[in-house]
């Protein structure tokens, strides 16, 4: 099992993954060839990075912050893909400063868009950099997680604030920027000129549901993660999700 996949980071990843795993899969099949070429941006210390090396495939990470990829090179080592793991400094809005224009079998961009200053442009340069029939993962917070947590919490005020704000804000000391709808989301990508395959609500009740319960009572984990998996592709549980994903495809 990935090191992403471990009990407490798979709540907040396994959905996300096993759509994205599913995608690489199709891309190998329709490029003809066992290894990718995948670019994360924003990728970090290489929560979907690493994964998808172990996998087989060429990863690029290109994240703003020198600490993120340091530990990126460390822990791509410690998993024994160093070799196909390749960290840049660098972001969406200036990617083909640092990364080939549609050099890519599959770009992934998460928790991004919620912190650059035109999420459409971010959203142009990801499929810029695909190839002719490559694959978008793209993952942001989602607006209803943050209302419903908001007034589940007692803010009421603030989970008004959410509902009402353009960016999706609950207030001055929200530490997100910018959140989206799945409709706002897949806008963005079909805007870009790609198919949006398939929409996925993420953390729908992970957030929600107390630690100690999920940690302390038999079996709640994996009961968790099964109706967080039944649950992720109902549209009616979208608009209560804390983050959202969205599959695109570019079609030849």
């Amino acid at each position: 099992m990935s090191d992403q996949l471990r009990p407490r980071a798979s709540l907040r990843t396994a959905v996300v993954w096993e759509v994205l795993k599913d995608a690489l899969d199709r891309q190998v099949k329709a490029a003809g060839r066992d290894a990718l070429d995948v670019l994360d941006t924003g990728g970090g210390t290489g929560n979907f990075a690493v994964p998808a090396a172990r996998l087989g495939h060429h990863v690029t990470v290109v994240d703003p912050s020198p600490n993120a990829l340091f530990a990126l090179e460390r822990r791509a080592a410690e998993a024994g893909v160093a070799d196909r793991v390749r960290g840049v400094q660098g972001d969406i809005l200036g990617l083909f400063d640092v990364v080939e224009r549609g050099g890519f079998d599959a770009v992934l961009c998460h928790g991004v868009l919620e912190y650059v200053d035109d999420p459409a442009e971010g959203v142009r340069n990801a499929v810029a950099a695909l190839r002719p029939s490559g694959a978008l993962s793209l993952l942001a917070a989602g607006l209803g997680g943050a209302v419903l947590a908001r007034a589940l919490a007692g803010h009421f005020t603030e989970a008004r604030q959410a509902l009402a704000d353009p960016a999706g804000r609950w207030g001055e000391g929200d530490p997100v920027p910018r959140r989206f709808t799945a409709e706002q989301l897949a806008e963005l990508v079909s805007g870009a000129g790609l198919e949006a395959h398939a929409v996925h609500g993420v953390r729908v009740f992970a957030d929600l549901v107390p630690g100690v319960l999920v940690d302390t009572e038999p079996g709640a984990m994996d009961a968790l993660l099964k109706l967080e998996a039944a649950v992720a592709e109902l549209p009616a549980f979208h608009s209560v999700a804390t983050q959202l994903h969205v599959l695109g495809e570019k079609r030849p």
